[in-house]
């Protein structure tokens, strides 16, 4: 049979689609984005399907766009690890797909108060609980937290959950702890509810851990292996 360039091109098509060739998204453990300097902070990238391995890339505060590894953070595997945080590892941390899309904020404060809340998006329907964290003092005191600069609720605890999340809670969030000041401000992320009645949960899950999703791509991979098999069959009849 003759390989002419439609195969080619064709082959290359198919082999990127079964391979799972899709933005990547941004795994952050522990899932919060604000640090204190000097803690540690582990990133990966994962495709659907639960694959890893795109690079990490930061866009800092200021200076350009790089890779982990250059001259930050350490490559371990598939994993990215910060061990110590400074507050120039602030700014934002994509996969290396080229979208924007999947991108996370994280910031790093030498101040002596933090807001912790989840770096990635978290879904309609579930339970989001805040905390206000100080460095100093490790017990609970009454806290003032805030949405969009405005005071929304205040606890005794330092704990703040939001129950069942919708549209409307998405925003800038922070905490004003009241002998040690007021946190930095995140952006907290609202997507839309994949099924009827979402469990709870503290934050949303990996998106490699939804069974449905695995066996969306499953099915895919098949269709893609089999579209490859008809196409390989029409080319040799039409040889």
């Amino acid at each position: 049979m003759e390989v002419t360039p439609l195969y080619w091109i064709l082959l290359l098509f198919i082999s990127r689609v079964a391979a799972g060739q899709s933005p990547g998204s941004l795994i952050v453990r522990p899932n919060r984005s604000q640090f204190f300097e000097y803690e540690s902070v582990t990133l990966s990238c994962e495709v659907l399907g639960g694959s890893k391995g795109r690079r990490l890339e930061r866009n800092p505060t200021s200076g350009k766009r790089t890779r982990c590894g250059d001259g930050w953070g350490r490559v371990d595997g598939t994993n990215c690890i910060i061990s110590s945080t400074k507050s120039t590892d602030s700014g934002e941390y994509v996969c290396g797909s080229g979208e924007l899309n999947n991108a996370v904020n994280i910031v790093v404060t030498d101040g002596h108060v933090i807001l912790e809340s989840p770096a990635l998006p978290v879904t309609e329907g579930f339970n989001v609980t805040l905390k206000c964290r100080n460095k100093t003092n490790p017990s609970d005191l009454t806290t003032d937290f805030y949405k969009d600069g405005s005071l929304i609720r205040t606890e005794s605890t330092g704990v703040m959950t939001i129950p069942a999340v919708s549209q409307s809670d998405e925003g800038l969030y922070s905490c004003r702890h009241p002998e040690l000041g007021r946190s930095p401000e995140s952006w907290m992320t609202v997507t839309a509810a994949t099924s009827s009645n979402p469990t709870s949960s503290t934050s949303s899950p990996p998106p490699s851990s939804s069974p449905s999703l695995l066996i969306l791509i499953s099915v895919s991979g098949l269709a893609a292996v089999s579209v490859f098999l008809i196409i390989l069959l029409v080319l040799f009849c039409y040889r």
